[in-house]
């Protein structure tokens, strides 16, 4: 008889994401996102960081003070790499799977790519400018989004 306890689809695709997320440097929000096909491959990931050849120890990580001195005018979201790494042509039809909802920005790229769900996990902007301003982008555009439902189940990893 196969095993009963393999993890689901969910469970694999948002613990990719929260894998991904821990290659993040920045020391308060690590992101992970992860685009699936419809056939549930994995076609590309991505986590939050400043820009290819934008050394992380030249650019600030700070989150207060004038734009330019914060991490805000650099850091590439994990939504919008997952999709910039992505080389094989169309997302059309796509799912992502991000720990963190994404923001109006990485809407507009999500949208725009084709994909046409995305499951996140925390919405601890919900309610904020960008936030309704995202909801309201893939409401208009019919992306659906779900928040992740989470099992309880803990898995450990030995690296």
């Amino acid at each position: 008889m196969k095993r009963e306890d393999y993890i689901r689809w969910d469970e694999y695709f948002m613990g990719i994401s929260k894998l991904a997320g821990m290659r993040s440097k920045d020391p308060n929000t690590q992101v992970g996102a992860c685009i699936v096909d419809k056939d549930n491959k994995i076609m590309s990931m991505g986590y939050n960081g400043f820009p290819i050849g934008c050394s992380d120890e030249d650019f600030p990580w700070d989150r207060d003070g004038d734009m330019l001195h914060t991490k805000y005018a650099y850091v590439t979201h994990s939504e919008l790499n997952a999709i910039l790494n992505y080389r094989g042509g169309s997302l059309q039809g796509t799912k992502l799977y991000v720990s963190l909802f994404p923001c109006n920005e990485c809407a507009k790229a999500i949208i725009q790519s084709g994909i046409k769900t995305v499951i996140y996990d925390s919405d601890k902007y919900d309610g904020t400018p960008g936030n309704i301003a995202a909801k309201k982008m893939f409401d208009a555009a019919g992306v659906e989004y779900r928040k992740y439902s989470p099992t309880g189940r803990t898995i450990t990893i030995e690296v």
